[in-house]
């Protein structure tokens, strides 16, 4: 497996702690492959490529291997809305109305809804998600809106012409529920930017950090893992379409991996994007040290700021919301070792990150195994593995 560490590694007990839980995860088939990085006060620590980028080709896992990001797409799209605001081209407060005057959804009561970049930020612009929604399928199944992992064949115009036909879930700023509202703010950029979402996130964020393998494309396609399936008695390789559900009772997410290469797919800002561990890292990295080259640091202090007050975050315990990912003020009721403040979310295709601002640590580990990647025991023991590797 190849690792690299920096010179200025105390000791070995992080990598023995942190090389443990991986290879106990692929022992134990919960895991295909993994990327692991791991930096702490801006020097990286731990970078470990594990386990098989295609088990059936026997393809290694590498440091560089592409992963669809789902999800991990969020916080970069979230980012580049964040960087227009700071250019003054757009106001945490505006009304979305002011570039997107078609997209108009109604309350419950029939009320035209008033939604703003900061509660699509926060996701507590009343939206929802198909995947979430009972078993069966509900008003967004009927409606034919995509959660942005399908090859639906629509139009970001029209997938959010769908979205805007479903009365909205509750009053924008009420409540909160985790949703397409990053798909919208994506359609938002477009607009503002009056470019395409691809090249907008690609002005903004990925060509000034130097981020040269992430896009809404697949830049090389001998680095593209695949996608495995959490089953018994090991993972299976991801259907062309694979349903499965995150909590029982739900719809599930529509996975179609092929998606990745359809050129004609939409942008989704929510799910859409291609990238690598090491990119992501240092997008985490930039954002820890205050934002430079990216944001101003009264920015980033926002975004790691809850926003969302004492509302509870469905599945999320002790933590809120920020701007484009959770924050945690209660590490008991999240039964975690992470700090108060720590920033943490994942990706449906088998990723999770979190970065803890108060002990000066970011950590990427991009699996190809769904769901165990993002929110099974692996996420757990690595977390505990890498505080008590870093103890002090």
């Amino acid at each position: 497996m190849p690792t690299s560490y920096s010179p200025k590694t105390p000791d070995s007990l992080l990598r023995s702690l942190v090389d443990e839980v991986i290879n106990q995860a692929l022992m134990e088939k919960r895991l295909v492959g993994a990327v692991v990085k791991v930096a702490v006060e801006g020097e990286l620590i731990y970078s470990n490529a594990s386990g098989f980028a295609d088990h059936e080709t026997i393809r290694p896992m590498a440091e560089n291997s592409l992963f669809r990001l789902a999800s991990v797409s969020k916080p970069i799209v979230s980012a580049a809305a964040l960087v227009l605001v700071s250019q003054g081209k757009m106001g945490l407060d505006d009304e979305i109305s002011k570039w997107l005057p078609e997209f108009r959804p109604h309350l419950l009561n029939g009320e035209l809804a008033k939604i703003t970049v900061r509660q699509l930020l926060t996701h507590t612009a009343g939206l929802g998600y198909g995947f979430l929604e009972k078993e069966g399928g509900g008003p967004y199944h009927r409606a034919g809106v995509s959660d942005g992992m399908d090859r639906s064949g629509l139009t970001l115009e029209e997938n959010m012409r769908r979205l805007a036909s479903v009365p909205l879930l509750y009053e924008p700023g009420t409540d909160w529920g985790y949703s397409l509202a990053t798909d919208v703010l994506g359609a938002v950029i477009s607009r503002v930017t009056n470019a395409p979402l691809a090249d907008a996130i690609s002005r903004l964020v990925t060509h000034p950090l130097g981020m040269v393998d992430t896009s809404f494309a697949v830049l090389d396609k001998h680095r593209l893992v695949t996608p495995y399936v959490n089953d018994e008695p090991l993972p299976r390789r991801m259907h062309d379409l694979d349903i499965v559900p995150v909590f029982e009772g739900t719809a599930g997410i529509r996975f179609e991996p092929a998606r990745a290469f359809d050129t004609d797919a939409f942008a989704s800002g929510g799910s859409g994007m291609i990238g690598t561990a090491g990119d992501f890292l240092h997008l985490l990295e930039v954002l820890r040290n205050g934002g430079d080259p990216l944001l101003p640091a009264e920015l980033v202090r926002e975004m790691g700021s809850i926003q969302t007050g004492d509302m509870p975050l469905a599945n999320w315990p002790g933590r809120g919301f920020g701007l484009g990912f959770t924050v945690l003020h209660d590490p008991d009721a999240g039964q975690t070792s992470e700090s108060p403040g720590t920033w943490r979310l994942g990706g449906a295709y088998g990723h999770s990150w979190f970065v803890d601002p108060a002990r000066k640590l970011s950590v990427v580990a991009f699996t190809n195994t769904a769901y165990e990647g993002m929110s099974g025991p692996f996420t757990v023991a690595l977390t505990e593995a890498i505080y008590q590797g870093i103890k002090k």
